[in-house]
């Protein structure tokens, strides 16, 4: 039987292995206002052998309705993030998941960054096309919209989610493509995407430029197969 889900309860889902970064990404947390009538919850992991293991195995001991499955590295600046989030889901119910940075016209090549990127968020540097570029904090938007962009897919920083649909243990076994993933998985029952406009960006992912990319072409290749764009709604890719 399915587990019985607290509507008032938000839980914060992180898998780590710094203790440097877990501890500052925790003060960002504790210094959010929460929504009146709601309470958080807090589930860290730490070794897991995959992400889709280590958030599945959080959203199987969680009952918060709303779950934030975010990196280690990344520092929610917004004070009213938790107000914002809870005020979209509630109003729109066929909105499943929501992200700070995503694209609206998913790349045949599977790549985010070859994408057209819409949201914002502080980081260190940038992809432009060619290479990593470090990041002039005046120029971080990738695109300035008001109100709710729809994404066919968001960038796994930060994933926030109003249902809990499985993560795929089965199909991805590291580190790479689990947002592209979830992403299709949403939309293949029916769930729309959201970013929200941000005047100023509502997290900083300090996630440098040292992120290993082994396998990333492995798990590319995995999600081609898995997930073709003719999943998604005709004029969305």
């Amino acid at each position: 039987m399915d587990k019985k889900l607290d509507n008032q309860k938000i839980c914060f889902i992180i898998c780590y292995n710094q203790e440097v970064y877990l501890e500052e990404c925790l003060v960002y947390l504790q210094n959010l206002h929460v929504p009146d009538g709601f309470s958080t919850d807090l589930l860290t992991i730490s070794d897991a052998p995959s992400i889709t293991q280590g958030y599945q195995t959080a959203m199987n001991e969680s009952d918060a309705k709303y779950k934030i499955y975010m990196h280690q590295d990344v520092f929610i600046l917004y004070p009213y993030f938790l107000d914002s989030l809870i005020q979209i889901f509630q109003l729109y119910s066929r909105i499943g998941m929501i992200g700070m940075v995503g694209t609206p016209t998913f790349s045949s090549d599977y790549i985010m960054w070859s994408s057209q990127l819409v949201g914002s968020h502080y980081k260190d540097y940038y992809y432009n096309g060619k290479g990593v570029t470090p990041c002039d904090y005046r120029t971080y938007r990738y695109e300035l919209n008001h109100g709710l962009s729809m994404m066919d897919v968001i960038d796994g920083f930060l994933m926030a989610t109003a249902y809990d649909i499985p993560w795929r243990t089965d199909l991805l076994d590291g580190w790479h493509f689990y947002d592209v993933s979830q992403s299709f998985e949403f939309r293949k029952r029916g769930l729309k995407i959201a970013v929200p406009g941000q005047n100023c960006p509502w997290c900083l992912h300090d996630d440098g430029v040292a992120a290993s990319l082994w396998d990333y072409n492995k798990y590319r290749k995995i999600c081609m197969e898995e997930y073709p764009l003719s999943l998604l709604p005709p004029g969305s890719h």
